[in-house]
């Protein structure tokens, strides 16, 4: 039987920053729709994330990472990434990545599929379909 201690066994808790709560608050529950669970301001806002805790926390300086920190692996991206263009969020476009007009890059060999946008911090996310 295994250790029941062991990290494996565990449930993932997720972080990410923001230098303003109320503006994250609206983004992460009213725009992608997230669950707030708690709001524990001004330690962090607790989001309902698919069964995974998502901590919002807030920071006084933030410098957004130069990659994905929180993504979401959806079973359509064509509809997850006509839904968030729906709700006013913007994918994020890159020079020598071909995307289509929806802003979806296709890995060599077409197995996996992902669109990029960022929260109102910069902190940057990704849809994925795999």
């Amino acid at each position: 039987m295994p250790d029941p201690f062991e990290l494996r066994q565990q449930p993932i808790i997720a972080f990410i920053a923001t230098r303003d709560a109320d503006r994250a608050k609206a983004f992460y529950r009213d725009t992608l729709g997230l669950s707030l669970v708690s709001d524990e301001t001004p330690f962090a806002l607790v989001f309902d994330a698919h069964g995974t805790m998502l901590r919002v926390t807030p920071v006084k300086e933030l410098i957004p990472a130069g990659y994905t920190v929180l993504g979401w692996q959806v079973p359509d991206i064509y509809v997850a990434a006509k839904a968030l263009k729906k709700a006013g969020v913007q994918v994020e476009r890159y020079e020598g990545l071909q995307q289509d007009e929806l802003g979806v890059w296709t890995a060599p060999g077409g197995a996996a599929k992902v669109a990029w946008f960022k929260d109102p911090d910069g902190n940057m996310l990704s849809i994925s379909q795999h």
